[in-house]
């Protein structure tokens, strides 16, 4: 098969999987092959896999699995630091071996060995400091703090005691299951950092994630310019095309297809990274968690059932009322077909999130905490 070939089977199946992983379950892709292709890759898989080893090797062999699976999921655990160090690691040791012979190229300078490797030293500081930074634990010492940082909202949020910690929860904050600890503006835990996302390491995660976005766009594009610079500089389409086959020259072209094969990779990475990146922007936008995000969901659902509980009633009372008084002649049927149903009009629910205090606001939080501030500290030292 021709190499042109393979590349485009293999681009073609990386998006596939991207795809169905990523938007699988979108009401768009119901009853589609994405569909089914999304069950199997965070579902099926797995499930099947186990069924397997239990067939084959029993019980034991299945508790064995599950083990290793409350490891790796369900409790504090290196294993994703490490796959993240492994994944750098190997794609710059290819792009290394692929194309720093090229460098300095028709189109690059020699500058780019040293800011790839700048730039991968720094990715690597940011995952460092996101995954040992404190992400705002909440503690005894410092709870009466973090309840006058965060006020409560009584929606979602209502004075309460963490029932592990034994000390009152302040209004944005959670108990993490898998690192035992009640953190401070909680939006979710990372396995990748083997620690949780909160109030005080929000901003260094926000900024590894950009740098690695920029890094992946960075590696693209400095990949392509090194190809063209070698298609330019050996005319390689000419002599491939005229003198002899794809098949004959495909050891000569091997860098240039792990180049090709990186950029597929690192272009995949990128749009996660974008994805990723943007909806987490949003939240920092609003000054919304993603733990809060799924709250607000949940009371949200709940706010339209209470809604449209009370529409049915009226509109139960109103049909009763209606046969007991005097009989009305009925509408057109073009009055009763343009007329809205009372279940429409009570779905109409507001968020009221008294968190969002501006873009501007927002954002500063973010990069300056309150339990960074001064006036945090001085409150701190009062109590004490």
């Amino acid at each position: 098969m021709d190499v042109q070939w393979l590349l485009i089977i293999h681009g073609l199946l990386t998006l596939l999987v991207v795809v169905s992983f990523l938007c699988g379950q979108w009401p768009i892709f119901e009853g589609t092959p994405i569909q089914r292709i999304h069950y199997f890759l965070t579902f099926g898989a797995y499930d099947y896999f186990l069924r397997f080893v239990g067939s084959v090797f029993g019980e034991k062999a299945i508790n064995a699995i599950l083990s290793v699976e409350y490891f790796c999921c369900d409790r504090p655990n290196p294993v994703l630091q490490i796959i993240y160090l492994a994944i750098i690691g190997i794609t710059y040791y290819f792009i290394a071996k692929s194309s720093f012979s090229y460098i300095p190229g028709y189109y690059l300078s020699g500058f780019h060995r040293y800011t790839s490797l700048l730039g991968v030293g720094i990715g690597v500081f940011f995952f460092l400091l996101t995954s040992f930074a404190d992400p705002g634990t909440v503690k005894a010492e410092n709870v009466s703090q973090y309840q006058s940082a965060y006020p409560y909202d009584n929606i979602i949020y209502t004075e309460k005691e963490c029932s592990t910690c034994k000390i009152p929860k302040p209004a944005r904050s959670k108990h993490c299951s898998i690192c035992n600890r009640c953190v401070a503006r909680f939006d979710h835990h990372c396995g990748w950092m083997n620690n949780c996302i909160g109030e005080r390491n929000t901003r260094y995660f926000m900024a590894f994630l950009l740098w690695h976005l920029f890094l992946c766009l960075y590696g693209i594009v400095a990949l392509g310019f090194v190809l063209a610079g070698r298609l330019k500089e050996l005319r390689v389409v000419y002599i491939l095309t005229v003198y002899y086959g794809i098949e004959n020259s495909f050891r000569k072209l091997a860098p240039h297809v792990v180049q090709i094969l990186l950029m597929v990779f690192l272009a995949v990475v990128s749009l996660l990274l974008a994805s990723f990146f943007g909806y987490h922007a949003n939240l920092c936008r609003t000054n919304t968690t993603t733990n809060e995000t799924v709250k607000w969901q949940d009371h949200m659902n709940w706010l339209r059932k209470v809604n449209e509980a009370r529409a049915s009633a009226a509109a139960l009372k109103a049909s009763i009322n209606g046969m007991s008084s005097e009989r009305k002649p009925p509408d057109s049927k073009w009055k009763t077909f343009f007329r809205r149903s009372p279940l429409e009009d009570s779905g109409a629910v507001v968020k009221n999130n008294i968190y969002d205090k501006g873009i501007l606001h927002n954002v500063w939080e973010v990069i300056s905490p309150p339990s960074t501030r001064r006036s945090f500290l001085r409150t701190k030292s009062k109590s004490s």
